[in-house]
């Protein structure tokens, strides 16, 4: 079968070279040829969302919901055909992948209920005070309007919840922006199936063709063109740091600069104080273990630092977090690539100064390739401070213990560090009281912190924050999963002096989902 770029809901013919899909457990291709974009397609693609814009920007908000919906609907019936396709192209387990899909349809479904309830366009009114003194007021009413075409990168970690009608996706179009996905290379067919059933979803909903296309490509090009491309309003993309630093500096050379929302990883600290580490020490361990090792550790929330004290303790959690790494079995990576990156620095990191490693996995399945082997290793808060390197992300199940000599250097090693999507402390509630300083610096480190939990698992829903400082997102602001992810693809707008019946609906006088600012200070003489 023959896979063509999904431009404007139609094919077109294969002008690029034909490239494969790899089953990353035993490296031979997999069925499907899948044709390069060609500029011209991702030009077609980006002139088809302009056009359709223009139309679903004005939409019904009951029809956009339905259409959010019928996605999921299209999706579910998808089944095992895209959760088998998915597992071939990212050696990940059924049982993780059809929780994948439940949480991209419920992500679907989570931002139709958004886009039907309506207030999420934080429709304001200031009626108009003729009779202010010294001078009048207009009416005045603000509302959030989204931003036009967006492009989505999809993400190696996540074949489903971040990729073609990942997130990214779902909240963009709930915003009313039209959506170009640039597939991931190594999820091409689960991309294709999944782009199918947008179409599907379009066509059934009656909106415009152009509202979503979908574009292959093995390298560099594509993405780079459509960051580029002056139609493009907005960039949505989740990966590595050296990938969402290269789109944000292209982003910013373009005659008008657009934003980009991405995140970039994070080494997602957890520190374990003094309290906690003496009364359960080996349960600590088995929690830390089963977080770093979750899903061969290809998480952008793997714990992949902890901190903590010197004590007696602390050696009963290193032989604990010993003991169950060694037990840890290796499980397929998401590609060779992302195995060979993973295997070569993690060894590397063992060759810095004052690092030991504690224990890694002996049990490795040799008769399948890309497999993970799970290490963790220490260092003492000193060495630390003075490496830099320590603190980049390796992408994989590994993590670096790291040793105070007392409190004031915990809390140092806590300042030292760059911006986190997540922190976690593992504390008895009794000691918390001790650590203020502590705790109110990690709080500036990070988008979301976690008390006596791991921080792998990131729940779908309106309060959820998945975004931190900087090197985490380039954005603090906002959040790529949970509901208030549609903030970044909106800009807001007021219209002043507009008859009712000229508004929107979200800004008419008996909408009852608009803030109304009924009571104003007076203007007195000075």
């Amino acid at each position: 079968m023959a896979y063509r770029n999904i431009v404007c809901a139609a094919f077109r013919d294969p002008t690029g070279p034909v490239f494969y899909a790899i089953n990353p457990a035993n490296g031979e291709a997999l069925a499907g040829e899948f044709h390069r974009a060609s500029l011209q397609d991702a030009d077609d693609a980006l002139k088809g969302a302009e056009h359709a814009f223009q139309e679903y920007k004005n939409i019904n908000k009951d029809t956009k919901a339905a259409f959010l919906r019928a996605i999921a609907d299209e999706i579910s019936w998808l089944g095992d055909t895209l959760i088998c396709r998915a597992a071939e192209e990212s050696g990940l387990p059924v049982g993780r992948l059809q929780g994948e899909m439940g949480r991209t349809i419920g992500q679907l479904r989570l931002f139709a209920n958004l886009v039907e309830e309506g207030s999420w366009v934080n429709a304001i009114i200031d009626v108009a005070l003729p009779d202010r003194k010294p001078l009048p007021r207009a009416d005045i009413r603000r509302m959030m309007v989204p931003l036009g075409p967006v492009v989505v990168f999809g993400a190696s970690n996540f074949p489903l919840a971040f990729s073609v009608a990942g997130g990214d996706t779902a909240s963009a179009l709930a915003a009313g922006c039209p959506v170009v996905v640039k597939a991931h290379p190594a999820h091409l067919g689960t991309s294709a199936l999944v782009g199918g059933a947008i179409l599907k979803a379009i066509e059934k909903t009656g909106l415009p063709p152009g509202l979503f296309s979908l574009l292959y490509d093995d390298g560099h090009t594509i993405g780079a063109h459509l960051v580029k491309h002056p139609k493009t309003k907005a960039v949505a993309f989740t990966g590595s740091f050296k990938g969402g630093n290269a789109l944000i500096q292209l982003s910013q050379e373009r005659e008008q600069p657009i934003p980009v929302f991405a995140e970039m990883g994070s080494i997602n600290p957890i520190v374990l104080l003094p309290e906690a580490m003496n009364n359960r020490a080996q349960t600590l361990a088995s929690q830390c273990a089963a977080s770093i090792g979750l899903g061969a550790g290809q998480f952008c929330t793997n714990p992949g630092l902890m901190l903590a004290i010197k004590s007696p303790s602390l050696e009963s959690f290193k032989a604990g977090l010993a003991e169950a790494i060694k037990e840890m079995p290796s499980a397929t990576m998401l590609t060779p690539g992302i195995c060979e990156n993973y295997g070569s620095l993690s060894k590397a990191v063992l060759n810095a100064n004052g690092v030991t490693l504690i224990a890694e996995s002996p049990l490795v399945n040799t008769e399948l390739q890309s497999q993970s082997v799970a290490r963790v290793a220490t260092v003492s808060a000193t060495n630390f401070l003075n490496n830099k390197q320590l603190q980049e992300e390796i992408f994989g199940p590994y993590s670096l213990l790291v040793i105070a000599e007392d409190t004031d250097e915990l809390t140092a090693l806590v300042a030292s560090l760059e911006g986190q999507l997540t922190a976690t402390v593992m504390a008895e509630k009794s000691e918390l009281h001790n650590y203020p300083e502590l705790i109110s610096t990690l709080t500036d480190k990070t988008g979301r912190i976690i008390l006596n939990g791991v921080p792998t698992g990131v729940e779908v829903s309106a309060a959820m924050q998945h975004g931190g400082p900087f090197p985490a997102t380039n954005d603090s602001r906002f959040t790529s999963v949970g509901s208030t992810a549609v903030y970044r693809f909106v800009r807001p707008i007021a219209w002043q002096d507009w008859d009712d019946d000229l508004l929107p609906d979200a800004l008419k006088a008996n909408n009852p989902l608009g803030i109304y600012r009924l009571v104003d200070l007076n203007w007195t003489k000075q």
